[in-house]
């Protein structure tokens, strides 16, 4: 009697399980996945730490637990394509001192899984790098290696020409291809074209885009000519908003070149930091057509206690600029996924795919710009994560 009472339970539980194949049933939010093409009102079903379904309408039933996230948006994870997180004791500077940041102490609050390390390190640290920050974090972190051996340490390391060797460095990205996913240039003060060329050279070895901060400028090198000439369709420029940057004419018309390197296949990336981003160079920019590819924070321990504070800001100030939030997520989820050519594991809500973040938009406090000579505009809408 106890035997058949105990089969008895036992095939009502499978019979439940069976009628509740989901774990987990996000109810009533509104998807935006732009890979897929959607921007509408859907369930998301998660299953053994997957997503399972996104369809209309899907029963509460079939779920173990469901959370209603009406009124929210439901979104890929966020991606972040210019983060600063080698943090360390024995370093210095980026590279493994304390103007980096843990990755977990702000990433996922934020609705950030995946960081890409802007060049922090290069090939002589990139193994502490990876031991100590990578290897450890819940959050995903990826590296586009630094041309130079140190990686951005803000002192003369940085400017060692000598030791920005292109052939070791596609040698350790080859070796560390489920890591490394681009080169970083960054910080150049010199008059030549050397640092660059080297990136480039070190990307085309290892078939992987090169990320370009082009530091100083100089009428050596014309920054034109660094997105026309010297950089490889899928190549990338960060801070495209900063003020060096010859964006505008005197009319405040968008300079015809930047259409021209768009269509060559550049990368333009916002790269906010700390000073590298002005409303003056991106308002214009924006309303003309130019909006950047990628949405990325240069987060480190300046930018996150300044104006960037986190991806959801800098995002917020492009909806405040008249982008819609279909586009913004674009920029900051499938865009930043095929720049770096991991198109098939993040970047979208695909069935089979690591699970999603939520984002939520409310209203925020007006705020007018605090810069005299900036364009006057005011702040009403905002992004945070739920």
């Amino acid at each position: 009697m106890r035997l058949s009472a105990t089969v008895l339970l036992l095939s009502a539980a499978a019979a439940f399980a069976q009628q509740q194949p989901y774990d987990l049933l996000l109810k009533g939010g509104h998807v935006i996945d732009p890979r897929n093409g959607i921007n509408a009102v859907r369930d998301v079903a998660i299953s053994k730490q997957r997503i399972a379904a996104v369809a209309a309408n899907i029963p509460a039933s079939q779920a173990r637990k469901v959370v209603n996230v009406a009124g929210l948006y439901v979104t890929p994870s966020l991606i972040d394509l210019h983060a600063h997180v080698f943090q360390g004791t024995e370093g210095k500077g980026l590279a493994g001192g304390n103007s980096s940041i843990h990755p977990d102490s702000f990433a996922l609050k934020n609705g950030v899984t995946t960081l890409v390390d802007a060049g922090s390190s290069g090939r002589r640290n990139f193994a502490v790098f990876k031991k100590d920050v990578i290897d450890k974090s819940r959050s995903r972190v990826l590296a586009l290696l630094n041309i130079g051996g140190m990686g951005m340490t803000g002192g003369a390391d940085e400017q060692n020409v000598a030791d920005r060797d292109a052939e070791a460095a596609a040698a350790l990205a080859k070796a560390e291809r489920k890591t490394i996913v681009g080169f970083k240039v960054a910080h150049c003060r010199g008059a030549d074209w050397t640092p660059v060329e080297r990136g480039v050279q070190a990307g085309t070895l290892a078939s992987i885009p090169v990320m370009i901060d082009f530091g100083e400028f100089r009428p050596e090198r014309p920054f034109q000519d660094l997105v026309l000439k010297k950089l490889r369709p899928g190549d990338i420029y960060t801070h495209c908003f900063y003020p060096p940057v010859p964006m505008l004419d005197d009319k405040g018309v968008l300079m015809p070149y930047l259409r021209d390197a768009r269509k060559r296949g550049i990368i333009f990336d916002v790269g906010h930091g700390g000073a590298a981003f002005e409303f003056r160079q991106a308002v214009p920019a924006v309303k003309q057509g130019f909006p950047p590819d990628p949405i990325s924070t240069d987060v480190h321990s300046g930018s996150i206690n300044a104006g960037m504070k986190d991806q959801l800001n800098v995002m917020s100030k492009f909806l405040n600029m008249g982008m819609t939030v279909e586009d913004i997520i674009l920029r900051s989820t499938w865009n930043p996924a095929k720049i770096i050519k991991r198109e098939r594991q993040i970047g979208h809500l695909s069935v089979g795919r690591l699970p999603t973040s939520l984002s939520s938009a409310s209203s925020a406090a007006s705020t007018p710009s605090s810069t005299p000579t900036a364009p006057a505009w005011t702040a009403r809408r905002n992004l945070s994560a739920t």
